[in-house]
């Protein structure tokens, strides 16, 4: 489904990822691991074209995202969900129309479908008949499935994850893991994850890359990368290893 081929971007003349290369697939939970401040989050921006890379190509159906216009881009982005980080809900706005809101802008959906919608999506992420509540009475964990909720309600082909574990405790993360894995086996889709949560990562991937000083140091199904002999990556792994067993 996704392709990077020799992908380059630097800033201010300072490389931040140097011929990357990999083939996302499709239907299945790629997770995108390294230190803070390597790229992880450029990696995702290049994907939906908020940034353009300064050499290379990358490809969505074939089709290659870094020559389309404005308008194309627009259209490519509708296939795309985002999990932000801090949830990103618009903090006037109740759960209901915090989920809503993708729907009426870009669908022309009456009202009872659009709260037959979101009614099924708060269900999905264990959130049933909170619709009324604001961002600021929810707590973290919270805020995270709503975001999630958001971010399916246009049934995309890609959700995107940025660090979906940040700022939860273990008990939290578990459950946001879970719910990861459930939605996923419900809609069939494909997911995207930055982190550099290894427990969360080994729960929930399928394939596993990993970005170290501006390079893909590694690119593989995750039994794969957990038993590689990079020293880089062995070393990022040893802290969690105890844990993940």
């Amino acid at each position: 489904m996704i392709e990077y081929l020799h992908i380059h971007k630097s800033f201010n003349g300072k490389p931040v990822l140097q011929d990357i290369n990999c083939r996302i697939e499709k239907n299945k939970t790629t997770v995108i691991v390294g230190p803070s401040g390597v790229g992880k989050s450029v990696f995702i921006k290049l994907l939906i074209g908020l940034m353009k890379p300064d050499k290379g190509e990358i490809f969505l159906d074939g089709k290659s995202i870094t020559k389309l216009n404005q308008n194309q881009l627009f259209e490519e982005r509708k296939k795309f969900g985002m999990m932000f980080q801090d949830g990103a809900l618009f903090d006037s706005l109740n759960v209901y129309e915090n989920i809503a809101f993708p729907l009426r802008r870009h669908t022309k959906l009456k009202d009872e479908e659009i709260q037959n919608q979101v009614r099924e999506k708060l269900e999905m992420v264990g959130l049933s008949g909170i619709e009324q509540k604001l961002p600021g009475e929810l707590s973290g964990g919270m805020r995270k499935r709503v975001s999630l909720a958001r971010a399916i309600i246009l049934h995309p082909e890609i959700v995107l994850f940025d660090e979906p574990l940040s700022g939860l405790d273990p008990m939290m993360s578990d459950t946001i893991d879970e719910l990861i894995i459930k939605t996923k086996e419900k809609l069939g889709i494909t997911f995207i994850i930055i982190s550099h949560d290894i427990v969360g990562t080994h729960n929930v991937a399928d394939y596993i890359g990993m970005i170290y000083n501006t390079r893909l140091i590694e690119f593989s199904e995750k039994h794969d990368f957990f038993e590689s002999h990079n020293e880089v990556v062995q070393k990022f792994l040893q802290r969690n290893r105890k844990k993940i067993g």
